[in-house]
């Protein structure tokens, strides 16, 4: 194994992210790393020589993978959110939809505990929060990254993330826990709206597990 190839492979253990985001830092760096030997080689340093002065230039590996952690923590994150601002409102929309469609109105059920409209009011009032967060997020991300090292930004992000996440996801399951207390039938007042309320339950657990990985991405960053 090159000189090269043995300090990308030490760089790419060190790195937890997108699949996609990494292999283009690790192209990125390999392409770096190769131009800077084929400067050395040209200069008259044999192969071994060249690779090992790139690589001693390049940086090393524990402070360069620091930072290509953070940029994929950014990256990872910027993913999640974007999946937040636009994933919670158009399932909720396209529920009422469906339910509207295929249902009808909500007269046809029968009369509900109070407590129960105190669990429907949150979980559609976060539905309006939860993208309010998500966006309140993203420009924190692009401010602070002109004001904040790669590292702290990703921790501060990771926070924020988890927050909206979490709101989502408690919304959700309390709704579902609540209806099915009262009538698990509500939940699946038709086929679609039963799709769409699985979609809704996957989709929660899906933005809890990105938010996960990026306070993973955090963890790796300290580390």
């Amino acid at each position: 194994m090159t000189v090269i190839e043995a300090y990308l492979g030490e760089l790419r253990t060190r790195l937890d992210g997108p699949v996609t985001a990494k292999r283009d830092l690790l192209r990125e760096a390999r392409d770096g790393l190769n131009d800077a030997a084929d400067a050395y080689r040209d200069g008259g340093w044999s192969e071994h020589d060249a690779q090992r002065r790139a690589v001693e230039d390049f940086g090393p590996v524990h402070l360069i993978a620091r930072d290509y952690q953070a940029e994929l923590g950014m990256h990872s994150g910027t993913r999640t959110l974007w999946k937040l601002i636009l994933g919670v409102p158009m399932m909720q929309l396209a529920w009422e939809f469906a339910r509207k469609w295929t249902f009808g109105d909500w007269s046809q059920l029968a009369p509900t505990p109070d407590w129960y409209r105190y669990v429907a009011q949150f979980t559609h009032g976060s539905v309006f929060i939860v993208p309010v967060l998500g966006v309140i997020a993203l420009v924190c991300m692009r401010r602070l990254s002109r004001r904040m090292d790669g590292a702290k930004l990703v921790k501060t992000a990771g926070v924020l993330i988890g927050e909206a996440v979490g709101l989502n996801l408690l919304s959700v399951a309390l709704l579902v826990i609540a209806t099915g207390l009262i009538d698990a039938s509500r939940l699946f007042l038709s086929v679609p709206c039963g799709i769409l309320m699985v979609l809704w339950v996957v989709l929660s657990v899906r933005l809890a597990l990105l938010a996960r990985r990026s306070w993973r991405s955090c963890a790796t960053i300290v580390a």
